[in-house]
């Protein structure tokens, strides 16, 4: 293989890796932050909470870590919308706990407050994943 050939194959080989790169990685802004969670919030179980915080503290901190793609409340609960997932942030005893489910099952339990959200069961609900308006 000449010399030109390869530095072509080599730079055609690095703008590809860099697209798919690029193209990959934009599925994650509409994502749970949910390393963030983690880190931020105390584990009980398969969910967390939050000591002291109301639920609309907590869904706000959580929206300014990663700006969800709806919110809503109702029933002293706000739920924010990100992709194929939603977090649910409900009042405890004492502070908040924060769920983390899939957007099909959490619509189905809290319809009720989602009124103005896409029903995950319609022909037009595209779910906002990576595959979003495909």
């Amino acid at each position: 293989m000449n010399s030109a050939r390869l530095v072509r194959v080599t730079v055609a080989a690095v703008l590809a890796a860099t697209l798919l790169t690029a193209c990959s990685s934009g599925g994650d802004n509409n994502a749970v932050p949910r390393d963030w969670i983690r880190k931020t919030y105390t584990a009980t179980g398969s969910d967390w909470a939050d000591p002291g915080g109301t639920p609309s503290e907590v869904a706000q901190e959580i929206h300014a870590e990663r700006e969800a793609l709806d919110r809503a409340s109702g029933g002293n609960m706000e739920f924010l919308r990100y992709g194929d997932d939603m977090v649910t942030v409900s009042p405890r005893r004492s502070g908040s706990l924060i769920e983390i489910e899939d957007y099909r099952n959490g619509y189905h339990r809290h319809r009720q407050h989602l009124t103005y959200w896409p029903d995950p069961d319609s022909e037009s609900f595209r779910g906002g994943g990576p595959g979003e308006g495909k």
